[in-house]
């Protein structure tokens, strides 16, 4: 999973790897790099703003399409839509700038930018707190459907699956069942939404006042689908092909942009 639980936070691992590099960053800067207090953290703060700002703006042009149709989508900053290439480079144009008078500590800098990024790449893909899901393709698993139907997981085969694992209660799931609910209308995908631990009431009430309507709703009373995919909490998205296998996760909220990925668009 990329995400772990805190109590009731959820807290995206390649942030917190990214929070350990900056750290890391910080300290070797520290001791290696002859610059007064002020001069250091003048450098370090710019060095993060700007890398911030490059990598978003490097994923919004990378993804014109999706960030057209829902442009604000641009200033929600804690989801998920942010390039390592464009941060760098920008990172690396701010860092030659503010140290450009001084040649030797400018070329000390730059490799330790280039090091933090590389130790932030190597945590990701080692991912040191995370682990593999507990699923591997749609489960034998059968739930109800708001109607009362029975629906078996395993028979949802023939076209991409994306399940979604919610609750009303949960902020970010309710931000992203518009989302769901536009996706489901595609002929290309199924998309299941599977409400956990909460009644048929509940559910439905949310889901009538909202005027979302899903070809696969279902329940799960018992959060058995948390259990077997092992999920840390919600909202959580998972991705299967054609086969039923699986491809892709996310805990936390879906953004067009990584839907759309995902979908192929």
């Amino acid at each position: 999973m990329n995400a772990i639980a805190l109590g009731p936070l959820l807290i995206a691992l390649p942030r917190l790897y990214a929070f350990v590099a900056a750290l890391s960053l910080l300290l070797a800067s520290m001791a290696l790099l002859r610059l007064e207090k002020s001069q250091r953290a003048g450098w370090f703060n710019g060095l993060l703003l700007t890398w911030l700002m490059g990598a978003r703006l490097g994923y919004v042009l990378m993804h014109t399409d999706s960030y057209l149709a829902a442009p604000l989508d641009i200033l929600k900053l804690w989801q998920p839509g942010y390039s390592t290439t464009w941060g760098l480079l920008a990172a690396a144009s701010f860092s030659a700038w503010k140290l450009r008078e001084h040649l030797a500590t400018m070329i000390k800098a730059e490799a330790l930018l280039v090091a933090s990024v590389v130790l932030w790449l190597g945590l990701v893909a080692w991912n040191p707190l995370g682990h593999e899901t507990g699923l591997s393709e749609l489960p034998d698993i059968a739930l109800e459907d708001l109607e009362g139907n029975q629906i078996n997981l395993s028979t949802l085969q023939g076209e991409p699956v994306v399940l979604n694992l919610w609750a009303t209660w949960c902020p970010p799931c309710r931000r992203e069942m518009p989302l769901l609910a536009e996706a489901d209308k595609r002929e290309d995908v199924q998309v299941v939404v599977v409400n956990q631990g909460e009644s048929l009431l509940t559910a439905v009430r949310y889901l009538d006042g909202q005027g979302l309507d899903f070809n696969h709703a279902l329940l799960d009373p018992e959060q058995r689908l948390m259990v077997a995919a092992e999920s840390p909490g919600l909202p959580t998205s998972l991705l299967f092909d054609a086969q039923g296998k699986l491809v892709e996760r996310h805990v936390g909220e879906l953004t067009r942009a990584q839907l759309a990925a995902w979908l192929k668009e």
